[in-house]
């Protein structure tokens, strides 16, 4: 595929799971790829698989909620790659607790954590952005993704009130940059995944993936390359007139 041969993506919490998932697919695509993730190891590992495919790829490092480290970072991808047209903001957080992997109920949760939560899934997608928002400008063109969750258009029993704030603030940001960015030719639209079958989800007691399962309409799990092929949709020209949208990818799960 040559679909995005003249773009350079960055993507955020891209070493591993749907992160990975959706920078490989940008790559396989065509374009110029920084993989940005929190370990520098998992980062340097996908870049190095994707440059082995004859990619343009590097691998960079930042905790996405602390601004500095994000810039320098998105500073570092840009003169290695070029201007960056595409920032998928999927880095992000879900605290459980105990061997079962359960949410953190309201009352016990620790603000803290709260803020950690905030700070990584939100915040961080808003330091991305406004990281990379001047070369866009500058270009005349970008697109933005952000990883928001079916969580965060509704009640989620499985996931705790941290997380689902964080989804559903995403929402909001969504629509606001795509009004706000629309007249430079910017896009801004969100996914909103269900169930994926990621090591994490693998992770947390087989019941609780086997509830969701049967009340999927398509009674499975989804796969990370399943939310790739939306979000390279969505960063592709056929998606160029779509912006300040958001997408569930969840096999009809919960259908928010």
């Amino acid at each position: 595929m040559s679909s995005h041969a003249s773009r350079v993506v960055l993507v955020s919490g891209a070493g591993r799971g749907i992160g990975r998932a959706m920078a490989d697919a940008h790559a396989d695509a065509g374009a110029a790829v920084a993989y940005l993730d929190h370990d520098p190891d998992l980062a340097r590992t996908a870049a190095e698989a994707a440059r082995a495919r004859g990619v343009n790829a590097v691998a960079v490092s930042a905790d996405v909620a602390d601004f500095d480290a994000v810039a320098a970072a998105v500073a570092e991808a840009a003169a290695a790659l070029g201007p960056i047209d595409v920032l998928v903001n999927n880095a992000g957080i879900s605290p459980k607790t105990g061997a079962d992997n359960r949410r953190v109920d309201a009352f016990a949760m620790d603000p803290a954590e709260w803020r950690r939560v905030i700070d990584v899934n939100l915040t961080g997608a808003f330091n991305c952005t406004r990281s990379v928002l001047p070369g866009m400008r500058d270009l005349g063109r970008g697109r933005v993704v952000n990883i928001s969750s079916v969580a965060g258009r509704t009640y989620c029993d499985i996931v705790a009130v941290h997380y689902a704030a964080s989804k559903a603030a995403l929402v909001g940001f969504t629509k606001h940059l795509a009004g706000e960015l629309g007249p430079f030719g910017i896009t801004v639209n969100a996914l909103a995944p269900g169930r994926i079958d990621t090591p994490l989800m693998r992770g947390t007691a087989p019941e609780a993936n086997e509830a969701v399962r049967a009340v999927t309409p398509l009674r499975r799990l989804g796969s990370p390359e399943e939310v790739a092929s939306v979000c390279l949709f969505l960063t592709s020209d056929a998606a160029a007139f779509v912006t300040g949208q958001v997408c569930d990818v969840a096999g009809g799960w919960l259908m928010t």
